[in-house]
């Protein structure tokens, strides 16, 4: 991939360049703060159930914070593609890489969970087992690629989708993002049919079917190396190693500081892990001991060395990136930075050895995941089949239904699959507490009139 050719601040939606005080993609950055898809991540689950009197973190936060981290990165490899390859560097791209790679990172980062759903994964396999469990009647309603689509729903593929597609009655392009900043969340860019377990940019997929010249553009926009063309699978872009980076840094340390807050973790036992992995990168950790000598209020002590952790994760993502940058240039690499440092640091594996044990199959976790399952099942069962029939089938039952989706999600003279992918869009984008009331009140829990 040619330096100079794999960035652009051309915006979905062809909108014309405008002369502005912030680059274009400092303009990226604050149209998703400003969006309601990123607006409705305070109310979405990032592990833990939204508890109220103990704050952890919730899909916003999480964003946040990988974005801040996202910047560093971004913004320390910019300066080194700066350094190292100024000679094969046009004007404007040297500009890009010193002053503007932190801010595209930064905006992906922000983005990079708009498309998921409610209740965390759970939510994400609902919406992929109701079709699986409906197989029969409504497997022939749909392409081949299109069913893919739908049995594999995919957060990542629904992120492209809620940015750039244009719903009805709104402007063309979503948010109109640079396909720049686009390209960066793109961690799978591949077709759903073409997904393939232990092939890192085919573990999932990318894009839905009905934003694949929308995301065919992106490509060409950014010049992402064409593996294969029925089905459409791409080699990741340069910058997807660094939004992935500061997302893996983030949920692996910060849900152990959660689950602490919660009291699901010990601190002793949080305290040593993080404190084993701050001493196999740190050349100081005779100040880390007394730094903690000088603490006595255990969260503060965890809060201290959680900042130690992830200053180190950072400066080891970016070593292994620099090393491998050549192999990530031309879309080779074949596994996450993290994961290449975790094969070789033991107390990585044993963080995530632990959290798998004590934090995801913690019983509050788990049961906020059958529940949150079982609400979005719920609520698709109770659209899809009704906007699938024809106006002229419609039974009473299905019009009040329908009642109930909001204009810009009904797509009454699409196919079935994007009437379908209407709902979908409803129905993902709620948040917990929306979702939950909603189900209470169609399956007459809760009876009564709100505005």
């Amino acid at each position: 991939m040619n330096l100079n050719q794999i960035f652009t601040n051309q915006r979905t939606g062809n909108n014309p360049h405008t002369i502005a005080s912030r680059t274009d993609f400092q303009r990226d950055f604050d149209r998703i703060i400003f969006s309601s898809a990123f607006r409705r991540l305070q109310n979405k689950t990032q592990v833990f159930p939204l508890p109220g009197s103990v704050f952890v973190h919730n899909r916003l936060t999480h964003s946040l914070e990988v974005s801040s981290v996202g910047r560093s990165l971004g913004s320390i490899i910019g300066e080194f593609i700066f350094e190292n390859f100024q000679n094969d560097l046009t004007e404007d791209s040297k500009n890009f890489y010193l002053h503007n790679l932190g801010n595209v990172i930064a905006a992906a980062c922000l983005c990079h969970d708009v498309g998921n759903p409610a209740f965390g994964h759970s939510g994400e396999d609902a919406i992929a087992s109701y079709f699986e469990k409906n197989e029969n009647d409504l497997k022939p309603k749909f392409s081949e690629k299109e069913w893919a689509d739908l049995v594999n729903f995919e957060g990542n593929a629904n992120a492209i989708r809620v940015l750039a597609h244009q719903q009805q009655g709104k402007d063309e392009g979503g948010i109109q993002l640079t396909m720049t900043t686009l390209a960066s969340i793109a961690k799978y860019p591949c077709e759903a049919i073409a997904k393939k377990k232990g092939i890192i940019h085919r573990k999932k997929f990318g894009f839905f079917q009905n934003e694949k010249d929308i995301f065919l553009d992106i490509a060409k926009g950014t010049k992402l190396i064409a593996e294969n063309e029925d089905p459409y699978i791409f080699k990741r872009h340069p910058f997807v190693w660094l939004v992935e980076a500061a997302d893996d840094i983030c949920y692996n340390i910060i849900d152990m500081e959660d689950a602490h807050r919660l009291g699901i973790v010990s601190t002793s036992d949080c305290e040593n892990l993080f404190f084993e992995l701050v001493k196999s990168e740190s050349n100081d950790v005779q100040r880390v001991k007394n730094k903690l000598a000088s603490i006595d209020n255990d969260n503060e002590r965890i809060s201290y060395l959680r900042a130690k952790v992830i200053n180190a994760l950072i400066n080891k993502s970016i070593d292994i990136y620099r090393q491998n940058f050549k192999t990530i240039l031309h879309g080779n690499l074949e596994k996450a930075l993290l994961d290449i440092y975790k094969s070789e640091n033991k107390t990585l594996q044993d963080i995530e050895s632990f959290s798998i044990e004590k934090i995801y199959g913690h019983k509050a976790v788990v049961e906020i995941e059958n529940a949150g399952y079982n609400v979005m099942y719920e609520l698709l069962d109770h659209f899809i089949p009704s906007i699938l029939k024809s106006k002229e089938e419609r039974k009473s039952y299905d019009k009040m239904a329908l009642k109930l989706l909001p204009k810009q999600f009904v797509y009454e003279n699409g196919t079935d699959y994007q009437k379908v992918l209407g709902v979908i869009d409803f129905v993902s984008g709620m948040t917990d507490n929306y979702a939950t009331d909603l189900y209470r009140k169609i399956k007459g829990i809760d009876i009564g009139m709100t505005v």
